[in-house]
Formats: structure tokens, sequence, C-alpha cells
């Protein structure tokens, strides 16, 4: 099904869906990680990439989430 697409819609669609829930995800699971075993490397790295998601849905004009 995804071959049927435009290009522009599977971007859309990536753009759309895909990326803030993969936001959400990482954001999560560092927030899951940190409270069960502490501050660590990877616990901050998830956190981070769930910022930098979240960062650059607002600069393209987006409310910001909490």
């Amino acid at each position: 099904m995804w071959l049927f697409l435009t290009r522009r819609l599977r971007m859309w669609v990536i753009l759309t869906v895909v990326a803030p829930l993969a936001t959400k995800v990482l954001r999560a699971l560092g927030q899951t990680l940190e409270k069960r075993t502490g501050p660590s490397a990877i616990s901050k790295g998830l956190l981070k990439a769930g910022d930098l998601g979240e960062r650059a849905r607002v600069k393209l004009g987006g409310k910001r989430r909490r």
C-alpha cells in the first residue's frame, strides 16, 4: 500500500504522524528509564532526542505541548 502513495503524501504522513509519535515514545522511554535506574547516559540521550523533535515542531510554527 505504501507504494501507491505519492512521494509528497508519504512525506506528509511521516512528518505529521511518525515523527511526533517517535518523539513521544523516546521521551516516555527516557522518563521511565530515569525513574527506574536514575539518570544515565542512555536516559539523557532519549530525553534529548525527544526534546529535539519538540523544538523542531515549535520552530516550524506549532504550539508547545506539555
